[in-house]
């Protein structure tokens, strides 16, 4: 016996995305996904709201022939992508991996924002992640006044992707407990999930998928039974391949954040960025990019994510307590942060840096000072 789960109303008060500190996906970039589902003449698969070529145009960003800009939301191999949509369009679901700061959630939510047209779906896996989380809970008051009930049932988010076509969405899955992470396995193979105390089953319907994401940096955490991995298609996202594509991705996601919060603009600082993301680079790959000295790596992953961190901060700095020009003052603090984790021995890892790298760079002698000046 099967069930229908119904779409569970969303309260959402006085907040609307225009007003929401971070708007979804779906709603930030409501009229490029309108755009490109006018202009899409492309075969799309069973309850997908674009085809995969609109997806993958989507986040890589193009224009139409209409004229209309795609923003990119996402720089780096066409192939990655274009693989990671190709997967949700068949039976197997689709695990993002890299190390942290590579975008997995950011491709996810867009992943499922431009499939789906929702990508609220969503299980945030931590060490705490229950099995009701990825199967489906109770309210209790009506359990306890009428027994087990559709009407007592909740579901959770992969059981509405089940019931409604539509893609899921589990952050961190190797943060969650193991014995819950092989829930999932009946889900991907079977693509029913039973309800034992219903005597029921929820079928997933055609469009259904799910996008998991993993850090690289978690493995020996919770890792992946055999049986599950079975179940994924892996796409690891690396690093940004070079110093301008990694500018471009920071400047482009601060100038996003900074226009919600009111910040100057970005041009007006991307000296500051291009410096930010080389210091990061530079002791992330342990060698200077001319590759003429080698230096010692922090704790930190230092990752694009960090830099996008480090300059938003340095330019809310600037735009309140400076004259709104992102100079090497406002990141310095920032940056100090990200590297020096460990207390002890992150510390001189970056003092060595400065004395031996910043200190005798051209142009530097400011980014130096300021460096200095927070690291006393």
């Amino acid at each position: 016996m099967s069930v229908t789960v119904e779409p569970m109303p969303v309260e959402t008060g006085e907040t609307t995305p225009a007003q929401a500190l971070r708007p979804h996906a779906e709603d930030a970039f409501a009229g490029e996904l309108a755009a490109l589902a006018a202009q899409d003449d492309c075969p799309r698969p069973a309850r997908w709201k674009l085809s995969p070529w609109a997806v993958a145009t989507y986040l890589l960003g193009g224009t139409l022939p209409d004229g209309t800009v795609i923003s990119p939301k996402y720089v780096g191999p066409r192939r990655i992508v274009e693989v990671a949509v190709t997967t949700l369009a068949t039976d197997r679901a689709l695990l993002l991996l890299g190390v942290p700061g590579t975008a997995k959630t950011w491709v996810s939510e867009h992943l499922a924002a431009a499939v789906s047209g929702d990508s609220t779906l969503l299980v945030q896996g931590t060490a705490g992640t229950p099995e009701e989380a990825i199967r489906y809970g109770w309210n209790y008051a009506q359990l306890l006044a009428n027994g087990p009930s559709r009407d007592a049932l909740v579901p959770s988010p992969v059981m509405r992707a089940m019931a409604e076509g539509m893609t899921a969405r589990v952050e961190e899955l190797t943060r969650i407990p193991a014995d819950v992470q092989d829930t999932l396995i009946t889900i991907l193979s079977e693509k029913t999930l039973p309800i034992p105390e219903l005597g029921q089953e929820v079928q997933a319907v055609r469009g259904f998928n799910l996008i998991a994401t993993a850090n690289d940096r978690d493995r020996g955490v919770n890792d992946l039974s055999s049986a599950l991995r079975r179940r994924f298609n892996t796409v690891v996202l690396p690093l940004p391949e070079s110093v301008e594509a990694e500018v471009d991705i920071v400047s482009r996601r601060v100038d996003q954040i900074g226009r919600s919060l009111d910040l100057p603009a970005v041009p007006e600082g991307i000296d500051e960025i291009r410096r930010v993301v080389t210091v990061f680079r530079e002791l992330r790959d342990g060698v200077t990019a001319d590759g003429r000295t080698k230096v010692k790596s922090p704790s930190g992953t230092l990752s694009t994510a960090e830099a996008i961190s480090v300059v938003t901060n340095g330019l809310a700095l600037a735009a309140h307590f400076g004259d709104g020009v992102l100079r090497a003052g406002d990141v310095a603090a920032g940056i100090l942060g990200a590297v020096v984790r460990d207390p002890a021995a992150d510390r001189v890892v970056w003092q060595e840096y400065l004395e031996a790298v910043v200190r005798e760079r051209d142009g530097w002698t400011d980014f130096y000072r300021a460096c200095r000046e927070v690291s006393a």
